[in-house]
């Protein structure tokens, strides 16, 4: 029997509110072309007179206008690009594509079609600083992979978060990137006090490329228009980041339609009066396509070997304030509260979760939705012994989600009910064979009425050679308990709350 489960997971990301950087710089770049301008590579535009109308030329001033994440919301955006006669970079997480309030396949398509570029921002936009070589490695390289699959010619990067080092700077050149853009490096009203108005042409660092912080519900016209005019001076490279297009301030990271016509339609004739051009972050960069690089996958555990990183919980995130390799998963209208506890099973820790004034939905802890180095790698048609010991104080069960070939993570099905258990009892259960072209596996014991479930002491083991359980819990309640709700699904799942960068 399945309980109801949640149709968007909403897993917190260690990197998932937003920042401001000064040590880091963002680009973001949109080509804008206006009528009479000087038209770069778009489809079917052919070259037209030079736009400096002056008799003394004007410095060069180039703005790029960039969209972070691909939420479909910018498709009001890049209708006003296309207005314009003007055109985008849309850096994208494909793990995101085809899931709810994001782009398609398709949609990406018709953005290229209309001469935008497709940009890189790793498969599932974590904050590459916290992660190994190898995991930084296989989300920007596979990331890229995606993207070229689906027939975009990839070659610029913005990095989540606009969090960077010298190390991920690296990882991105070998996974073939020519660009990468950071955040906030340059002067504006939002912060850099000091700074330079623009960034050089070309950068002095192209890994790490200069731009005005991230566009916020916050900034007006004239903010846009300033830091335009303010570069203007003396010419440069202006970068401005987009998330979110929408009114009614859908998200703190949204500009309304309405502003970005505003700005789009000031911005478009500067060509002509002001030698201002609108470019792609491509165009700016210039440099031909590298082949794509592949990053090394994890191989599934050995025969026997418990596959679960920190089974025990033992080890802690200090940012998340979770156990490391965890993150918290959940849905609909409940009050959910995540604790360390220390009625542990073995060892000196475990996680306590607790509903309260539930109506819908569930809670749970599960190992964190990635590409290897903390969710288990899986094999199709094999089946695995799912196991953890629990308190708890009403029914619960394992929620189980698998990751496929391109990174994204699905819902996949629920186990039976266990009993509540006021003393520590191991929950075990088999699964189904893995289907065809899944890749990773996350499972949890899912809260889903009012109580409380204390867990510890995970293990996962390919069912060919898995040790045997001790007495094993695998009740199922003779009555439901009242809840509500339907199956999930997590095509192109995004951490909970609005990326930043």
């Amino acid at each position: 029997m399945k309980s109801p489960t949640d149709r968007t997971l909403g897993p917190v990301s260690s990197a998932g509110t937003r920042r401001r950087h000064t040590t880091f710089a963002a680009i973001t770049t949109v080509v804008v072309v206006s009528v009479g301008a000087m038209i770069f590579g778009l489809g079917g535009a052919t070259a037209a007179a030079s736009p400096v109308t002056s008799a003394v030329a004007k410095p060069l001033t180039v703005v790029s206008l960039t969209f972070d994440d691909g939420n479909v919301d910018q498709k009001a955006a890049a209708s006003t690009l296309a207005q314009y006669k003007l055109a985008g970079t849309f850096f994208i997480n494909s793990g995101f594509i085809g899931g709810t309030n994001y782009f398609t396949v398709a949609d990406l398509s018709a953005l290229k079609a209309a001469g935008n570029e497709i940009g890189g921002h790793t498969v599932s936009h974590p904050d590459l600083t916290t992660l190994s070589a190898a995991e930084a490695k296989r989300q920007i390289c596979s990331d890229r992979i995606n993207l070229t699959n689906w027939g975009f010619a990839v070659s610029d990067f913005a990095y989540p978060f606009a969090s960077s080092n010298s190390a991920t700077e690296a990882i991105v050149s070998s996974c073939g990137y020519n660009s990468a853009r950071g955040l906030g490096d340059l002067a504006s009203r939002f912060g850099c006090t000091g700074c330079d108005a623009a960034e050089t042409i070309p950068p002095a660092d192209k890994l790490l490329t200069k731009a005005v912080d991230e566009v916020d519900s916050t900034w007006t016209l004239q903010d846009f228009q300033n830091s335009v005019t303010a570069a203007e001076k003396a010419g440069g490279w202006v970068q401005f980041t987009f998330h979110h297009v929408c009114t009614n301030v859908c998200d703190p990271l949204s500009v309304a339609p309405t502003l970005f016509a505003q700005f789009a339609a000031w911005l478009a004739p500067r060509a002509a009066s002001q030698n201002t051009l609108v470019k792609t972050v491509a165009q700016v960069i210039g440099g031909a396509v590298k082949p794509v690089v592949s990053a090394a996958s994890v191989p599934p555990a050995a025969a026997g070997v418990n596959a679960i990183s920190n089974p025990s919980l033992e080890t802690l995130n200090t940012t998340t304030a979770l156990p490391s390799c965890w993150m918290i998963g959940g849905y609909g209208t409940n009050t959910p509260t995540f604790s360390s506890s220390t009625a542990a099973h073995t060892g000196a820790t475990a996680e306590a979760v607790t509903i309260t004034n539930y109506a819908s939905g569930d809670a749970k802890l599960l190992p964190q939705f990635d590409l290897g180095a903390c969710a288990p790698t899986v094999v199709p048609a094999h089946t695995y012994s799912l196991r953890s010991w629990y308190t708890s104080s009403v029914v619960t069960q394992y929620a189980v989600y698998l990751r496929d070939s391109i990174g994204v993570w699905r819902y996949w099905t629920s186990s039976p009910w266990f009993a509540a258990s006021a003393t520590y009892t191991e929950a075990v259960w088999t699964t189904p064979a893995i289907p065809a072209g899944m890749t990773g596996i996350s499972y949890g014991m899912s809260l889903f009425m009012n109580g409380t479930v204390n867990t510890d002491d995970y293990s996962l083991y390919d069912s060919v050679g898995a040790p045997a359980a001790l007495a094993p819990a695998a009740a199922t309640p003779a009555a439901a308990p009242a809840v509500s709700g339907t199956i999930e699904s997590h095509a192109g799942t995004a951490p909970t709350g609005t990326p930043a960068g």
